[in-house]
């Protein structure tokens, strides 16, 4: 619970007989609890960076860091801008388009290889963050990043969303 007016919650607080010391111990006892949430936040976030290929689900990392799926899904989404389903999709889009790069793989051998198990919802996510489709992308594949070092190709390549984060918009007046 948050306080707006803390000359309100003072004068709250001292007809309930507790003091200003009060209101500061439990505003200082709420950080860490928040610290927590974002250390076990990052902690899931690795471990899809780590996992991407292998089958994951809300559930079972919720269950690892003992948070409810559901927590774990709004906090994830208030922190990062974005559900944990849609940032494991991102990463795994985004090793597809170097293992598409390559060219040495069919699209379906990429839509397993990146932890993927429908090649439909593959190529469907592909295409809204890529712009293209896979099969498209794959034959393409070099003239995208002509004659430029992987890490930089790995930044220009990299997917973006159609939807922004809330509060990430910069207003132009």
């Amino acid at each position: 619970m948050q306080v707006a007016n803390t000359t309100a919650a003072g004068a709250f607080h001292s007809l309930a007989g507790q003091g200003p010391a009060w209101h500061h111990r439990q505003v200082t006892d709420r950080q860490p609890q928040d610290l927590q949430t974002l250390i076990l936040l990052r902690r899931v976030r690795d471990r899809m960076d780590r996992e991407y290929a292998k089958p994951l689900d809300v559930e079972s990392l919720a269950r690892d860091v003992h948070i409810s799926a559901g927590h774990l899904s709004r906090q994830f989404k208030r922190a990062y801008g974005e559900s944990p389903y849609s940032y494991l999709m991102t990463r795994r889009i985004e090793r597809a388009m170097t293992l598409l790069r390559r060219g040495d793989l069919t699209v379906t051998e990429v839509c397993f290889a990146v932890g993927s198990s429908s090649l439909g919802t593959f190529s469907t996510r592909f295409t809204e963050l890529v712009g293209v489709p896979p099969s498209v992308y794959r034959e393409r594949g070099a003239d995208y990043v002509p004659g430029m070092l992987p890490c930089i190709a790995k930044q220009i390549t990299k997917p973006v969303r159609n939807r922004e984060a809330p509060g990430s918009r910069v207003l132009v007046p």
